[in-house]
């Protein structure tokens, strides 16, 4: 069977791939402890929970408006307008199947053959190929360590072209934990204005601050900024309900109206009973986000502290989402027997086979001098997990 050359040019999520790897072994009985995902490890408050029970008991469980439910539509608008300082109208907004899902309907939306979008480096995994599916071309554009991954202004000037449609933003920032500052961002929101680039917002990991950070939306800046902007969140980080599948975009009228229609002809519809879940985690109570914060950077400090101590790898200090990625190119070039350590896939590899501590390699992000380590596991296997790293690296000769 010949199949499409989009879905031939991109690969499995690595991250769901380690995962899948990580419970295959489990199951065969290995102990193994997972810094790979970016899943929350808190259960799902039980106020959301027993808001999806009533909407089963309640016979809520048939077809919804393809945009989501208006109360949750509204939910949103309200949310945006108290913790953003914005106004979005309820056809400025509208419910997806997870917030990976709202990028991908808006790429689908925006792109023809052959328009660029710039995805600045180290970037979540999955950006460059749903820009692929969207018959569009990532343009990759690298930042520096030293800059804390930041993508820079002079870096965003030269990267634009005729072709450019968006620049894909994420902060706070997955894998790296970077927060871009107001001025940072304003910056680099004001060129995409003067260059008519759309500025694709992901900001799922709004509530994951740390060190009195604050999070800023990006189409809060400025009307020309806002005008430019999609904003792109969910409740999977926030409320530990990475399974429930609700994400939710709000940005310019005729564009959301173009992703409603699309997901009316590919999904019909987010699941009914978790846009109820989805209400009841907007609506009730929010003194859990704050909880599970605080908890992350007790594990933040922690495990950036072992990282830092290991011979060679340095880290830079995430202010924000809740991963650590480290360089560990020193360890490149060594051997355990006669394996060879060549670059961060091989180095996860290593880890995952011989100390049973499942990471995901920085080359998935596209920086393969670093190695990924979600820290949302619980303390006392985050210290078990870097003894065992530190053994195992210790091995390599």
């Amino acid at each position: 069977m010949e199949l499409s050359r989009q879905v031939m040019s991109i690969q499995p999520s690595p991250t769901l791939a380690v995962s899948a790897k990580a419970a295959e072994l489990r199951a065969q009985g290995v102990d193994v402890i997972s810094f790979g995902g970016g899943e929350p490890d808190f259960d799902t408050p039980q106020h959301i929970c027993q808001a999806a029970v009533q909407a089963i008991q309640e016979g809520f469980t048939r077809y919804t408006a393809a945009d989501g439910i208006p109360e949750l539509k509204q939910a949103v608008v309200d949310k945006f307008k108290r913790d953003n300082g914005l106004d979005y109208t309820l056809d400025q907004v509208m419910i997806n199947v997870g917030a990976k899902h709202s990028g991908y309907l808006v790429l689908q939306a925006l792109l023809n053959p052959g328009d660029q979008v710039i995805v600045p480096a180290p970037y979540w995994v999955s950006y460059p190929s749903m820009v692929i599916l969207a018959g569009g071309e990532p343009v990759i554009v690298s930042t520096r360590q030293a800059d804390g991954f930041k993508l820079k202004p002079g870096q965003l000037q030269q990267a634009i072209t005729e072709r450019t449609r968006a620049l894909i933003l994420n902060s706070p920032n997955n894998p790296i934990g970077c927060v871009y500052s107001r001025q940072e961002l304003k910056e680099l929101a004001e060129i995409c204005v003067r260059r008519g680039v759309l500025i694709i917002s992901d900001e799922i990991y709004e509530t994951c601050v740390f060190d009195g950070e604050r999070h800023v939306a990006t189409a809060s800046l400025s009307p020309e900024i806002y005008e430019h902007t999609v904003t792109i969140n969910g409740v999977s980080k926030a409320y530990a309900m990475t399974g429930w599948r609700i994400g939710y975009m709000a940005g310019p009228k005729e564009l959301v109206r173009a992703c409603a229609k699309i997901q009316s002809q590919s999904t019909s519809n987010p699941c009914s009973i978790a846009q109820k879940a989805a209400l009841a985690a907007l609506t009730g109570p929010q003194d859990q986000v704050a909880e599970m914060a605080a908890s992350y950077q007790k594990r933040r400090d922690y495990i950036v502290g072992r990282l830092t101590k290991l011979p060679g790898v340095s880290c830079n200090l995430p202010k924000g989402a809740f991963y650590a990625f480290p360089d560990m190119s020193a360890y490149y070039g060594k051997k355990a027997g006669e394996r060879l350590i060549q670059g961060s896939v091989d180095l996860s590899a290593y880890l995952l086979e011989e100390a049973h501590v499942a990471t995901v390699p920085g080359a998935a992000f596209g920086e393969d001098r670093c190695v990924r380590f979600s820290f949302v596991t619980a303390p006392d296997l985050i210290e078990k997990g870097m003894d065992r790293l530190e053994k195992a690296l210790a091995a390599l000769k």
